[in-house]
């Protein structure tokens, strides 16, 4: 099986290249599944269910989310539905809307697919380390292919989860810092790794933002809008091949998809 693991979908042009990019790349490299963390779709913040709708229609077959999953609260009523291939981070309270994990059929291979919210330098919650235990518990080997999205600021949080999961899971790919890493690799224990797959969208700014907007609210500490910036369009991500006999992690390759 053939995944690719798309990074934070930055507002519309991160849209517009991912319907651009993904029917290209699903061609090119004959991709089984695409997954994609799109929790900053909808302006540069959020993901409203028309945004969605458009990530679905783009030929994205699941949807990770991060810190700013509730930043547009209409998304709660996609999130509650049990048919939507969309989860919350698994270590945010049961209380909050939406699943801790998705379940696909790909072909004839069960596959589950997780996000997990890092601890520093990022709000409160949960133990992504438990979190990841429970729904691998509650999974029961259900799935052989299991791709974690761990969605957090600090590079220290997702070796120590990859360490934790590795031989467990297929996948342990970083999201949220919208920068790549150059970090791939497989562990012995067959779980494919890289830091951070980067970011899709407006290449031009600052992590997505108009470079102007940002830069002037750094130097004179007045607040501004930052509004998604424009150019420069880039889809980021990583392909990974696994064994879905066994789950193993057999190649990964870092992808940089140009408008």
């Amino acid at each position: 099986m053939r995944v690719l693991m798309i990074g934070d979908i930055v507002g519309a042009p991160g849209i517009a290249i991912l319907k651009q990019a993904v029917p290209q790349l699903r061609q090119e490299h004959q991709l089984d599944l695409v997954v994609a963390n799109a929790e900053n779709a909808t302006n540069g913040s959020g993901l409203s269910p028309k945004d969605y709708r458009q990530v679905r229609a783009a030929g994205v077959d699941a949807i990770t989310l991060g810190d700013h999953i509730y930043k547009k609260n209409d998304i709660a009523e996609i999130l509650q539905k049990s048919d939507e291939p969309i989860c919350k981070p698994a270590n945010y309270p049961s209380v909050a809307p939406g699943r801790d994990h998705i379940r696909l059929v790909v072909g004839d291979t069960n596959v589950a697919i997780l996000s997990l919210m890092g601890r520093t330098f990022m709000r409160p919650v949960d133990c992504p380390f438990q979190a990841a235990d429970r729904v691998l518990n509650e999974l029961n080997n259900w799935a052989k292919v299991i791709i974690v999205d761990m969605h957090a600021e600090a590079t220290a949080d997702k070796y120590l989860m990859v360490h934790h999961l590795k031989g467990r899971v297929s996948a342990v790919l970083g999201t949220h810092t919208h920068v790549q890493t150059a970090d791939e690799k497989i562990f012995p224990e067959g779980t494919a790794f890289l830091c951070d797959v980067g970011m899709t969208g407006p290449y031009d700014g600052i992590l997505g933002r108009r470079a102007d907007r940002v830069l002037t609210t750094s130097i004179t500490f007045v607040p501004s809008y930052f509004d998604v910036s424009s150019g420069d369009l880039r889809l980021a991500g990583a392909i990974v091949d696994i064994d879905d006999a066994t789950g193993k992690a057999t190649q990964i390759q870092r992808v940089m998809k140009y408008a």
